[in-house]
């Protein structure tokens, strides 16, 4: 049996979407989503307004967080020639979702993950100065303020990029990204991140379960990386992604069941600019977690 109602990956202007978490909410449900998850990045500030959209859309809604962490392997350079990729991100992203929390209220496991939490995103801001002040050492002053205003909660590149198109420094966030502020690029500016196995302790002692995004990204084959993912108590792996192909999904399915890992599917739903619609992947209902099921 399969299923096309869940998404479990999305973003709002908490961190770097374009739409406020009512708009995002307002897409899904026009889509066909029953179940639908907020991931914003290194924040759950956007949880409440998330419960209260879903209710009034009619959908599920499960709080998530997807987190940036250290990689646990090196990517594989045959890997990523296949993948036809020029290379791997510097960070991987846990998702961390949180089905039986009812946003507005409290518990201990919830409060302290949340205070687990407030550091990683607290230090994006630090982070975002000092490659602002890279930046304008490079001849292109940027005003750090200008680039947080455009935050709803947690400063990004995707904010930086947006004010370097604004400057008339690059034409596009594409170029911003693979000229000055990609990974390693003169712009760059990394941050300390947790590693994937603090990420997974921490959630699991808040009652949650946890996904790795889009692992294409990663240059990791299959195999290997699902194979780690479970011996770091990972739950899950997202197979179905906006970015892998069928080919790539289909192997990630079966290392993903080999290791006795479940499935999760997300859109990675930006905005209306980046892509056209959330929703619509398909994805076998048993390889879902028991507790993300939408039958």
């Amino acid at each position: 049996m399969w299923t096309e109602h869940l998404d479990l990956h999305s973003h709002s202007t908490h961190s770097d979407g374009e739409h406020a978490v009512e708009t995002v909410a307002a897409f899904m449900a026009a889509e066909g989503v029953r179940t639908w998850s907020l991931t914003d990045h290194d924040t759950t500030s956007g949880w409440k307004e998330g419960a209260v959209a879903a209710l009034k859309h009619g959908m599920r809604f499960v709080p998530g967080v997807e987190i940036t962490c250290e990689p646990a392997l090196s990517p594989n350079g045959d890997h990523l020639q296949e993948l036809n990729r020029d290379r791997a991100s510097s960070s991987w992203h846990l998702l961390a979702y949180f089905p039986h929390h009812e946003p507005g209220t409290s518990n201990e496991g919830i409060t302290g993950f949340h205070s687990w939490l407030a550091p990683r995103q607290d230090g994006r801001g630090p982070r975002m100065q000092a490659m602002c002040h890279r930046l304008t050492e490079l001849g292109m002053p940027v005003n750090y303020q200008n680039v947080e205003r455009r935050a709803g909660g947690s400063v990004g590149r995707p904010h930086l990029a947006e004010e370097m198109i604004d400057l008339g420094y690059v034409s596009s966030k594409q170029e911003a990204f693979e000229k000055w502020i990609g990974d390693g690029l003169p712009g760059f500016v990394p941050h300390q991140k947790p590693s994937i196995a603090e990420a997974v302790q921490a959630v699991k002692a808040a009652g949650g379960i946890t996904s790795l995004a889009h692992p294409l990204y990663y240059g990791v084959p299959p195999t290997t990386l699902c194979k780690t993912l479970a011996d770091l108590g990972v739950n899950a792996v997202e197979t179905v992604h906006r970015s892998h192909s069928d080919a790539y999904r289909f192997s990630l399915q079966q290392a993903a069941e080999a290791n006795g890992l479940s499935t999760t599917v997300g859109s990675d739903f930006h905005g209306l600019k980046s892509q056209t619609r959330p929703g619509h992947m398909p994805v076998p209902v048993g390889m879902l977690p028991k507790s993300l099921m939408d039958v």
